[in-house]
């Protein structure tokens, strides 16, 4: 498929512009998958191989808020990252026990989920935000956590967002160790999954690599131009981006 200049450049502008939609908002998974599914490959394929192609950006997000890293009230760092890469590999072991006739019909479903969450997450972040969070015992906090993991080890779009929800809800205030944890997680549970992906036979290696440095170079490109993108702006265009793409898999279906 690489051969096919059509696929190949698809898959390249893909994975750019996720890139520079995760470094400044997220979203990224809206055309890296749908990218994947139009260029002939199974539904199952398409999201193992997206989520190893963005996995370079929460790992370098990760690294760039290492000193404010922080875990959310309830649970330890060690914890976090415990149940990060247990959520990480029960997620990725559903996918892979998910025939794909299944997981093609739960994909627009999916993307509907992750673009309303997306579009509803400035109110969804205020409400967490109220006078109630941070009530929680540990074990709601491991729960929520386990719970978001298993999430984004099956189906990796708006992650980031359920993630920034629960820390709030948990009682986190400083935005910054919420990004920080945020993309600690993100990292353990897309790196475990990526290993199961893996052993299961799941990644279409050659387009996964290629896309990976594509998201790279996208990632640094909007994290440079962020400054100049209205927030607003960017937030229509990728719950636009979602709804088509949503719009797209229900007709093909």
């Amino acid at each position: 498929m690489l051969n096919e200049p059509i696929s190949l450049v698809l898959l390249l502008a893909a994975a750019f512009v996720a890139g520079a939609l995760n470094a400044v908002a997220g979203g990224g998974s809206f055309l890296t998958l749908p990218a994947l599914v139009f260029s002939g490959f199974p539904a199952i394929t398409a999201n193992a191989t997206g989520t190893v192609a963005l996995l370079p950006g929460y790992a370098s997000g990760a690294l760039g808020f290492r000193e404010d890293l922080q875990a959310p009230p309830g649970l330890s760092l060690r914890a976090l990252t415990l149940i990060s890469l247990l959520g990480g590999a029960i997620g990725a072991v559903l996918l892979l026990v998910t025939n794909d006739h299944t997981f093609r019909k739960l994909v627009p479903w999916l993307l509907l989920a992750a673009t309303v969450l997306f579009a509803i997450s400035p109110t969804l972040m205020r409400m967490t935000r109220s006078h109630h969070a941070g009530n929680h015992s540990a074990a709601f906090a491991a729960g929520g956590m386990l719970a978001v993991s298993i999430y984004g080890g099956y189906f990796n779009g708006g992650l980031g967002i359920l993630l920034l929800a629960l820390f709030s809800l948990l009682g986190q205030t400083n935005l910054h160790a919420m990004n920080g944890a945020k993309n600690l997680v993100s990292a353990l549970l897309t790196s475990i999954a990526v290993m199961v992906y893996a052993w299961g036979g799941l990644v279409a290696w050659p387009q996964a690599l290629i896309m990976m440095v594509a998201a790279t170079l996208g990632g640094y490109f909007g994290a440079r131009i962020s400054r100049w993108i209205p927030v607003p702006l960017l937030r229509t265009g990728i719950v636009l981006t979602g709804l088509v793409m949503t719009l797209l898999f229900f007709e093909r279906n």
